[in-house]
């Protein structure tokens, strides 16, 4: 770190990532010294806006006087950039989603436990003010324990929308089963109730006639029940189907809390708790709706993306740092939200056959369950192409090598008969 206690941070990806060059400043304790992108016209342009040194190559940018890294970049390519990074020492903090198939997630887990490093995952959702407020009353005790709850990150976007932050069909929002992008609507209730799923049932809609003006490779929407380790069942919808919600609801064995819906990206932001008239606790009121305000550092959220989010995720990482540990959102929590996704999935693809979702903290159950995993044939050739948005990190999907990370050059894949680099751009989780 700097003189001052400041850390050093690096950025993979100049699209979603330049939100967290913003945010990696005094006011969380932060430095930005460096940018990594493949995109390199870009890559000079927001460079020299921030004044910091610029990489098309991770192995270089790795060798900068950093202390940390925030990756960025494409939403399948995570896990080896994280785990290069916490090889060379560097804490991580990683855009969802941390790992794209199971054996990522335990290269990652055991990546974090050798190096000592902090690791993140900058899951932003659970740090919007109204999630933030369930999360108190919840450890309060206002809804006692949670029975059942229900997450929406529902977003649904123009054709050409689309194709502009996606074009083509082998970008990977155009591959990605929707309930691989689970996590906006699964981790703000697994923080606000401090629970996790133990098993998964998906089941997928196919709607080709949404993807009409686009790509026709992927499904639209999805419903994904989680059996937590408490019991409780929660039931996770997304992802493009028309009818935009982000939306949360829990019910206790002492009463239900909500968001309320209604117009805007996430609604009027209010709270609505409830309760029976037979057991309203004391001092509380049978119903009330409020729009609540962040705990702290009300500020510099409202300026933040994501509904304050994206200044929460670096808040916490740095803060973590500092006191030479893990946050809420560590490793063994991203990496159980990301596979739940995964497995929800294969679920899917057999008409919503549960599948056990492993305890990654425990060494036995990620031995058994190591094997590389991918949603489909043509997933799995697309993912494993070299290339990505943060540098010349090639991740090479075989079952022997998944998890490993390659630092040579891009490759040539043909596509159509005709030969091109593949240099995805800095991209937008």
């Amino acid at each position: 770190m700097g003189s001052n206690g400041t850390i050093r941070v690096g950025v993979v990806g100049v699209g979603r990532g330049q939100s967290f060059a913003r945010g990696a400043g005094p006011s969380v304790g932060m430095e930005l010294v460096a940018l990594c992108d493949t995109w390199e016209s870009r890559l000079k342009e927001v460079g020299a806006s921030f004044g910091v040194a610029t990489y098309s190559d991770y192995d270089r940018f790795l060798e900068h006087d950093l202390d940390a890294v925030i990756l960025a970049n494409y939403f399948h390519q995570h896990a080896p950039f994280a785990i290069q990074a916490l090889a060379a020492g560097k804490h991580v903090m990683s855009e969802t989603s941390a790992n794209k198939t199971l054996a990522e997630a335990v290269a990652l887990c055991r990546a974090v436990e050798a190096s000592g490093c902090t690791y993140m995952l900058a899951e932003n959702y659970p740090y919007t003010a109204f999630n933030q407020e369930l999360a108190r009353l919840y450890r309060e005790g206002e809804i006692g324990r949670v029975l059942y709850a229900e997450g929406e990150y529902n977003h649904p976007m123009s054709p050409e929308d689309r194709m502009r932050i996606s074009p083509g069909r082998n970008h990977w929002r155009n591959v990605l089963p929707s309930t691989y992008y689970c996590t906006h609507a699964l981790a703000p209730l697994m923080c606000i109730t401090d629970t996790r799923p133990v098993t998964v049932n998906g089941l997928s809609s196919a709607g080709q006639e949404i993807n009409r003006h686009t790509v026709r490779t992927r499904d639209p929407g999805s419903v994904i029940l989680c059996r937590m380790d408490n019991g409780a069942v929660f039931r996770i919808m997304g992802l493009g189907l028309p009818g935009h919600s982000n939306w949360y609801r829990l019910h206790g064995t002492r009463g239900a809390m909500e968001i309320t819906r209604g117009a805007g990206y996430f609604g009027p932001g209010e709270v609505r708790v409830w309760h029976e008239p037979w057991d309203v606790p004391e001092g509380t009121e049978l119903e009330r709706t409020y729009v609540p305000d962040w705990p702290e550092h009300g500020d510099l959220a409202r300026a933040a993306g994501h509904g304050g989010g994206d200044f929460w995720t670096c808040f916490h990482f740095a803060n973590a740092i500092h006191a030479g540990g893990q946050p809420y959102l560590d490793v063994y929590r991203g990496v159980t939200m990301s596979s739940a996704g995964i497995l929800a999935w294969k679920s899917a693809l057999e008409d919503g056959r549960p599948f056990e979702v492993p305890d990654f903290r425990d060494e036995a159950a990620r031995a058994r369950r190591g094997a590389f995993w991918a949603a489909w044939s043509r997933a799995r050739r697309i993912w494993s192409m070299r290339g990505g948005s943060g540098g010349r990190v090639g991740m090479r999907g075989s079952r022997r090598q998944a998890g490993r990370t390659d630092t040579r050059a891009c490759r040539t894949h043909r596509s159509g008969g005709a030969s091109r680099r593949i240099r995805p751009r800095g991209g937008t989780p």
